[in-house]
């Protein structure tokens, strides 16, 4: 897969997450503060800004997107999606090209940066229950497609965010609402999910 295929797939799954703005903010008033839309239509903004003015390799354009992300004012999944990133770009290829293996390997880079930070587990109600179980796809994924690769990391990511109804909050001011929260899927989860939705359908775009 070049550069330009992945950066596709990026702008592809920032778009998902920004058109899913109202229903992560409809989600997020229930038990939260209510940002969480906004705050991922500026992630999302970020990362396709400047993956669309990126001319380096894959590993810079992801550099990019993390300092990018970094930069940014407000809510709790910024420091969060930048880990996310940094993590990608440290195993990324200084190159303009990346295979399944590549890909693999970065994404494993990714969640381990992210649970350098985060600490959080399937069943904890956070973003972590869409983004484990995707990492998880990837890395048993066995072929040689990079399109059945991203299609079975979403699959994952929707199932988790699905799954996640089931769970109590234990992070964030979600927490105080215990019990309350069942049946109300985790809005991190959510938006994970939208983007490596995004990542997987950008190809029928």
């Amino acid at each position: 897969m070049t550069k330009t295929e992945f950066a596709e797939r990026l702008q592809h799954a920032c778009e998902a997450v920004v058109a899913a703005e109202d229903e992560l903010t409809a989600i997020d008033s229930k038990f939260g503060d209510g940002d969480h839309g906004l705050t991922m239509r500026k992630i999302a903004e970020a990362i396709s800004e400047s993956v669309d003015a990126s001319d380096g390799s894959i590993k810079a354009m992801l550099d990019d997107a993390a300092t990018a992300v970094m930069c940014l004012n407000g809510g709790s999944a910024v420091p969060l999606w930048n880990s996310w990133l940094d993590g990608m770009q440290e195993a990324a290829p200084d190159a303009g090209e990346i295979d399944v293996p590549g890909l693999k390997a970065m994404f494993a880079k990714a969640l381990d940066s992210l649970n350098d930070v985060s600490g959080a587990k399937v069943g904890d109600k956070t973003m972590m229950d869409a983004l484990i179980p995707a990492s998880r796809a990837i890395a048993d994924y066995k072929g040689n497609s990079e399109a059945e690769l991203f299609a079975d990391a979403a699959g994952a990511a929707e199932q988790g965010a699905e799954d996640s109804k089931k769970y109590v909050s234990k992070y964030g001011r979600a927490k105080s609402y215990g019990t309350q929260t069942l049946g109300t899927p985790d809005v991190g989860a959510v938006s994970m999910a939208y983007f490596f939705k995004g990542l997987a359908e950008a190809q029928t775009a």
